[in-house]
């Protein structure tokens, strides 16, 4: 369904206040935007959990509503009224190279190929989570992010960055989709929503949807089928045409023969 012009903007204007982290924790699977939408809709502005109190005091705010107590964490909090955020390591020598927190990943913060080790990149990975349920040998820690709690201006910077990675993971996975013959590792995502918003924002990669190409096999049996009962007809009457011409079989036999090519060239 497409969304009026309001709706979008007011749905930008909250998911420009998300922390980007994709992590679904909020109960929306497929990422911030999808919980932005929700939120406009009406939704509790309290559910960010790597957001914690000042993102929900922000959306109160904004959407002039009520303060309320944010979703708490399972990490203590920081300085900054957030909980402490946290990265993902994978701990190397054990890794076995299924690739399946590779396709976990919502930001592409992890490089490896199939069975070979995977490496987590600290600097692009959110603490998301996201990686570690579908590890099949449990090889993924989180640990504290040491670093200086960032300024405002270093988080909207970071968030816009992720915003960006999210958009070009999901214009990849667009193009996975069709060929795909895996399981799907993380939710389902909602590719055309998120490919409106790509429309409308600048910033992002712009999402396509990818069209799957038609499917052809019911087609094919039904064709199979013509064509045997064709080279049956014209079998018969090469037969009867061989003990006795007949100009009218012969045009038969003649308009079958034509039929029969044309649905071999199909």
């Amino acid at each position: 369904m497409l969304l009026s012009d309001q709706q979008v903007s007011l749905i930008v204007q909250i998911d420009q206040l998300l922390p980007q982290t994709q992590c679904g924790l909020c109960g929306h699977r497929d990422g911030c935007l999808p919980y932005a939408k929700s939120i406009s809709e009406g939704e509790a502005a309290n559910k960010c959990v790597p957001g914690g109190q000042p993102v929900a005091d922000a959306l109160a705010q904004l959407l002039d509503r009520p303060r309320l107590i944010a979703e708490s964490s399972v990490w203590d909090i920081q300085a900054d009224g957030r909980p402490q955020q946290m990265k993902a390591i994978i701990r190397e020598d054990e890794c076995i190279g299924c690739t399946k927190c590779i396709s976990a990943c919502p930001v592409d913060a992890i490089i490896g190929s199939g069975k070979l080790m995977h490496t987590i990149l600290t600097d692009l990975c959110t603490g998301c989570e996201l990686c570690i349920p579908p590890c099949p040998v449990d090889c993924i820690d989180l640990v504290p992010d040491n670093n200086p709690i960032p300024t405002e201006d270093q988080r909207i910077n970071e968030q816009d960055n992720l915003r960006q990675r999210y958009y070009a993971h999901i214009q990849r996975e667009e193009k996975r989709r069709i060929d795909r013959k895996g399981p799907v590792v993380r939710a389902e995502i909602d590719t055309e929503f998120f490919a409106q918003f790509s429309q409308a924002l600048k910033n992002v990669p712009t999402i396509t949807l990818a069209e799957k190409a038609k499917d052809h096999s019911a087609q094919d049996a039904k064709t199979t089928i013509e064509l045997a009962k064709i080279r049956t007809q014209i079998k018969k009457l090469e037969k009867q045409l061989s003990v006795r011409l007949d100009p009218q079989k012969q045009e038969q036999l003649d308009a079958l023969q034509t039929q029969l090519k044309e649905l071999q060239e199909v």
